[in-house]
């Protein structure tokens, strides 16, 4: 009997671990270079992927620190969220900085239309197999290029990149899989990708999980960041595959 005591405790236990772990904020600081692509002045970027069912909190955004672009890769919400959740955040994300946003799979999968109006009421840019310039105070450009879902087939990378006419490009897919749609022996424009979807694995058991933790990760033409999400999928859990938000110092 005192065994199964024993074993319910430290199943408790670790449900009680993982489920913290699920509500963790924690902000990763990045320095990546585009190639070739030298800047008078470095930009700042946020970048956040897969909140589903996670509202930001107010106190924790304010303490972020100031970024110029905002980047955000798509399932800002999922099948029975409610809508002040998506309006909550798509509110705290668009007063931090300009908001650049693509769908994500889980995005599909609800009133699109919906989530299109509470996006756009924010000012937040929507990225749908098209490309944008920013520019600085320095009117130093760089492209932002973001695709549809890969898994509901809504991408279309080469329309995506058409648009795009000289100088770095930093291209948003929420599936990081559209690494492989770009063609390794030939000339790429996209500096940097940025991804989430795999959630890190969001539970790995001795360090083995469905999909491979994110990271930094080399292309041919220059990195792709993947990132473990800020939300998870199913149950509020977490093991091994912290939840996280990025801040980039784009070079």
């Amino acid at each position: 009997m005192k065994y199964l005591v024993w074993a319910a405790a430290c199943t408790a236990g670790l449900a009680a671990f993982m489920t913290k772990k699920a509500f963790e904020n924690n902000l990763i600081y990045h320095d990546i270079q585009l190639e070739d692509t030298p800047l008078k002045k470095p930009v700042k970027a946020l970048f956040i992927s897969d909140l589903h069912r996670r509202k930001i909190p107010i106190r924790w955004a304010e303490s972020l620190p100031e970024a110029d672009l905002v980047f955000i890769g798509g399932d800002v919400t999922e099948q029975g969220v409610p809508w002040s959740f998506v309006e909550h955040n798509a509110r705290i994300l668009s007063e931090l900085a300009p908001c650049y946003f693509v769908y994500g799979n889980n995005d599909e999968e609800v009133e699109k239309t919906r989530l299109t109006g509470i996006l756009e009421a924010y000012g937040i840019t929507i990225l749908e197999n098209r490309a944008v310039l920013y520019q600085n105070e320095h009117s130093e450009g760089i492209w932002i290029a973001g695709i549809g879902d890969i898994t509901y087939r809504k991408d279309n990378l080469d329309t995506t990149l058409r648009q795009i006419d000289g100088g770095p490009v930093i291209l948003l897919s929420h599936d990081p899989r559209v690494v492989n749609k770009l063609n390794p022996f030939a000339h790429s424009p996209v500096n940097l990708i940025l991804s989430g979807h795999t959630h890190g694995g969001q539970v790995r058991i001795f360090g083995k999980g469905p999909y491979e933790k994110g990271g930094l990760f080399p292309i041919h033409s220059g990195h792709q960041l993947i990132s473990n999400g800020y939300g998870t999928s199913f149950l509020p859990i977490r093991l091994g595959a912290e939840p996280e938000v990025h801040y980039i110092n784009i070079t």
